[in-house]
């Protein structure tokens, strides 16, 4: 989508941002590249941007809708107004809500835009998530829904994550659900058994591309996670993936944004990374930015760090799911956390770092 440049702010949010490697945190202190219990891949290169901090806090939405956390902030602009549907974690669950900002760091809240579905629903429990992609006058939204969530009052969603379908006449909603069109499915014996849930949509040619979350459980029952492409040429219709994800389930990545940098001609993916603490319990511990010339080849050697507890001035644990917005000649990336050094699923906030443009691979 087209971003106009707003209003300038204060100049205290808008500090220079590295387009490449970093050697030291804010801090001063050299960046430590974590090493995991169980091997899994790591980021060996940084991207570093720089962090202003929280932006939204849980706790004061409308009809409660976020009092125990608020987190997965998919930020897009339209028409100089940006929105940001984030998952309010409320009394009833997890639901999809709405903040609209002018600058991206004053927000108002608007509440839930979708509502649970009736028991044995697929979103009966959750309804959150949500990428919209607007095509004529129609906005498509594709959001998450799953009928399993944890015990309450954290009801944080659980397996199975699947992919689900609403639209509107308006970025701002109301939203009409369209469970007749089933985009597409977990499924056995693909690497999306237990999740296929929605990501960012890009149109190639007359096919849009839907970069997904895919997910299966493994011989020891361990999750493995990773990304794949869904390709359709109809939004209200069904989706083809891959029969192969973009990197390998070990990646241990989850949710997508994209960003084009026309400098270059290179695509920049913009995911979370699950980590492992030392006692062998997983959490979002980073944000990982991959490159590549080809939208439909990723090499898992052109990745780094971009965000993660080092660069961060108050999330020293948990950093969640990213997503980018350009603005003028930088790029706003909004995420998730929790203040101090907590890994908790609850109780997070959104906050927001920058990056100058053009942005650039990082080099060996």
């Amino acid at each position: 989508m087209r971003i106009t440049l707003i209003c300038v702010l204060a100049a205290a949010a808008f500090c220079s941002c590295s387009r490449g490697k970093q050697e030291a945190a804010p801090n001063g202190q050299p960046y430590v590249f974590r090493q995991y219990p169980d091997g899994r891949p790591q980021a060996t290169k940084r991207m570093s941007a720089h962090d202003i901090g929280v932006v939204l806090r849980h706790g004061d939405g409308p009809d409660s809708c976020d009092w125990y956390g608020a987190r997965e902030a998919i930020a897009f602009e339209d028409s100089g107004l940006y929105f940001m549907h984030y998952d309010g974690a409320g009394p009833v669950g997890w639901l999809a809500c709405l903040a609209t900002s002018s600058d991206l760091v004053h927000w108002s809240k608007k509440g839930p835009v979708l509502a649970l579905g009736v028991e044995g629903s697929p979103d009966s429990k959750s309804a959150s998530a949500p990428w919209v992609f607007r095509e004529g006058a129609t906005w498509h939204m594709f959001y998450m829904g799953t009928p399993n969530t944890s015990p309450p009052p954290d009801r944080v969603p659980s397996f199975p994550y699947m992919t689900l379908k609403a639209r509107s006449h308006s970025p701002s909603g109301p939203w009409e659900k369209q469970y007749d069109v089933v985009p597409f499915a977990p499924t056995e014996g693909t690497y999306y058994t237990i999740t296929a849930s929605p990501g960012f949509i890009v149109k190639s040619g007359d096919t849009y591309l839907q970069f997904f979350s895919a997910s299966i459980f493994d011989d020891r029952h361990d999750t493995k996670r990773t990304l794949g492409i869904a390709r359709t040429k109809d939004l209200n219709g069904p989706w083809t993936p891959d029969p192969a994800p973009i990197v390998p389930l070990s990646e241990q990545v989850e949710n997508s944004s994209l960003y084009y940098e026309p400098a270059n001609g290179t695509w920049f993916l913009f995911t979370n990374h699950i980590g492992l603490d030392d006692r062998g319990v997983e959490y979002t511990d980073a944000i990982w930015v991959y490159w590549s010339r080809n939208l439909n080849a990723w090499n898992t050697s052109d990745k780094a760090i971009v965000f993660d507890g080092q660069n961060c001035t108050w999330a020293h644990g948990t950093i969640g799911m990213p997503s980018v917005v350009q603005v003028g000649s930088r790029l706003a990336l909004l995420y998730d956390g929790r203040a101090g050094e907590s890994t908790s699923h609850m109780g997070r906030d959104i906050g927001l770092a920058w990056l100058d443009l053009p942005l650039e691979p990082v080099p060996d």
